[in-house]
């Protein structure tokens, strides 16, 4: 039966092409519309690591002094300090824990007509990579004890290496830094996670750090560093802010807890911990401590801009009044086949026959709405990667995005063709057939 609906469908739009292409263009447009936005924000606020984000925690502590002004933040600081961040890897409560920042080094290439480049980097502690599950193509990670031990170890990624080597295996080569010469031990496979979650202090929609060395490796050469730095206070001796004991908050901590009861305990742990630095005197304000999975991390910065979340509501907006003109072109053209509606209800039709015509033939104009749609779609993700926005090359069609176009497009439409259905099947037969 819904093949012979299917063909009355295809023959009443070829008897009024105008009214019917009208109604797929308001379709494709609210369409178009709504997932240009809704992509976006599928891709902004999607999960960076399933699997593992529901294990994986972000740590915070309150070590600010109270200063002139008598008003305490609600929330604890973003970052940790150099010296909390060392003394939480050094007592391990967590199954795994990795203290970071981001950075930046000069590369001094072989040769003496290459010229030296700079190039973004990340330093961090051996547990970052099965922590995050970062794969290599190649190589290994460095250990605990290399941190211990202030390893001159690097991994990089393939463009670093196809700079410095070309198409040569790169592990086991130097890399050469005015501050010391490192030893590839890793290459970086791909590994991209979206949002960046574990430094949402820079780039947080994604950067291309072409090299990771070990954390304490960084602190002993000073290398630079990069992001947000906030102090309570003024840094003292060679490393100034990002000394051991400065009063200044930069890095990012994660730990890794496999079981909410670990999570639990560890947030008890956080506010013990506090509590003993306050005894000390190095803490000065109340204990506040937080522990944030990677969703609620996320949320917390919110990590979706606030222009894209009202975009995808004005673009809702917008499919509501194209589903509103839809059911009008429908009833309009629905109720101009009363005569036609009449003689099959006299022939034997029954009026729920005559409600799923209707419905198939909206579901139809959905279907090549979408279509369409989707083409206007992928135009307008184009556009939003044109604009400067730091994640606006983040709009990209995915299978989501594609399947949910079709779906979405056919809901609306049959829902819009609800009203005009329903007005069609209470066509009298009688009065029609009397005014043939």
């Amino acid at each position: 039966m819904f093949g012979y609906y299917l063909q009355l469908a295809l023959r009443s739009f070829a008897r009024n092409k105008v009214l019917t292409t009208l109604m797929v263009l308001t379709i494709a447009v609210g369409i178009g519309a709504t997932m240009t936005t809704l992509g976006l924000y599928f891709v902004l606020s999607g999960d960076p690591i399933p699997g593992k984000s529901a294990r994986l925690f972000y740590p915070q502590l309150e070590p600010r002094s109270l200063g002139k002004d008598a008003t305490l933040d609600k929330d604890p600081l973003l970052q940790m300090s150099r010296y909390d961040a060392e003394e939480l890897l050094r007592q391990k409560h967590g199954d795994r824990q990795a203290a970071m920042s981001a950075g930046s080094v000069t590369v001094m290439p072989a040769g003496n007509a290459a010229q030296p480049f700079r190039i973004r980097a990340r330093y961090t502690s051996a547990d970052f990579f099965p922590m995050f599950d970062v794969p290599l193509a190649a190589g290994n990670a460095w250990h605990a004890a290399d941190d211990e031990a202030r390893a001159l170890v690097a991994v990089i990624d393939r463009k670093l290496a196809g700079r410095l080597f070309g198409s040569a295996e790169p592990i086991g080569k130097e890399l050469h830094l005015p501050q010391g010469t490192f030893r590839i031990i890793g290459l970086l496979g791909d590994f991209a996670p979206t949002p960046r979650f574990y430094d949402l202090t820079s780039q947080r929609y994604g950067g291309d750090e072409q090299v990771l060395l070990p954390f304490s490796t960084s602190r002993a050469l000073k290398l630079d560093t990069q992001g947000n730095v906030q102090c309570w206070g003024a840094g003292s001796g060679d490393e100034g802010n990002y000394g051991l004991t400065a009063p200044c908050a930069w890095l990012q901590y994660w730990v890794e807890l496999d079981s909410p009861e670990k999570a639990r305990d560890y947030l008890k742990y956080l506010a013990d911990y506090s509590d003993t630095q306050r005894a000390n005197g190095r803490f000065e304000r109340p204990t506040n401590v937080r522990l944030h999975d990677v969703m609620g991390w996320l949320d917390f910065n919110r990590i979706v801009p606030n222009d894209v979340r009202l975009q995808m509501w004005l673009a809702f907006g917008f499919l509501l009044v194209c589903m509103i003109n839809t059911v009008s072109l429908l009833l309009a053209k629905f109720l101009r086949r009363s005569g036609e509606i009449g003689v099959r209800r006299s022939l034997g039709a029954s009026r729920l026959d005559i409600f799923k015509q209707c419905l198939t033939e909206a579901g139809v104009i959905g279907l090549v709405g979408g279509g369409l749609g989707l083409g206007f779609a992928a135009f307008g993700l184009w556009l939003i990667r044109q604009q400067p926005d730091e994640y606006a090359k983040l709009a990209h069609m995915d299978i989501t995005t594609l399947w949910l176009t079709f779906v979405l497009a056919v809901a609306v439409s049959v829902v819009a063709g609800l009203l005009p259905a329903w007005r069609a099947m209470q066509v009298p037969p009688a009065l029609q057939l009397k005014s043939q």
